[in-house]
C-alpha cells in the first residue's frame, strides 16, 4: 500500500506525448496528494518549464521523434531528480543515464509512483507545520 504523505505538495513534472499514458500517471500522483505540472508532450515545452516550479521530473524518452535528453542532461546538471518511462530497453539508454531510473512500457502504474513518491520524500523541502 502506497502512503499518501510522502506525495503531499511533491510538485511532479510529467513529459509524456502519449495522451492517455501521461494522464493516467497524472491522475494516480494527484490522487496520491502530488501538485502535477503536464503532462507536457512536446520537448521544446517541457524545456521552457523553470526548474524552480517541480520537484521531481518523469520523462518519456521518445517525445514525438525526438529524445528527452535534452531535459535530461538539464536536470542532471541541475541535481533535479527524475525517471525515464520508456519502451526502450536498457542498450537503447546513453550510458550518461545508467544511473536513473527507468521504467519500460507497459510499466504498472503502482510501481512508478511508489518511486516517484520515495524521490519526493527524498528530495523535497520540508512543509512547514
Amino acid at each position: 500500500m502506497i502512503h499518501q504523505a510522502p506525495m503531499k505538495g511533491c510538485r511532479v513534472l510529467i513529459v509524456e506525448d502519449e495522451y492517455l499514458v501521461g494522464d493516467d500517471l497524472a491522475d494516480a500522483l494527484r490522487t496520491r496528494g502530488a501538485q502535477v505540472i503536464g503532462p507536457i508532450p512536446e520537448l521544446a515545452a517541457a524545456l521552457s518549464v523553470s526548474h524552480d516550479s517541480f520537484d521531481v521530473a518523469v520523462l518519456d524518452v521518445n517525445l514525438r521523434g525526438e529524445t528527452s535528453y535534452p531535459l535530461a542532461d538539464e536536470l542532471m546538471r541541475n541535481g533535479k531528480p527524475f525517471v525515464f518511462t520508456t519502451g526502450y530497453c536498457a542498450d537503447m539508454i546513453p550510458s550518461r543515464f545508467q544511473n536513473v531510473r527507468r521504467w519500460e512500457k507497459p510499466w504498472q502504474l503502482e510501481d512508478v509512483t511508489a518511486d516517484i513518491a520515495q524521490m519526493c520524500s527524498k528530495h523535497q523541502p520540508p512543509v512547514a507545520a
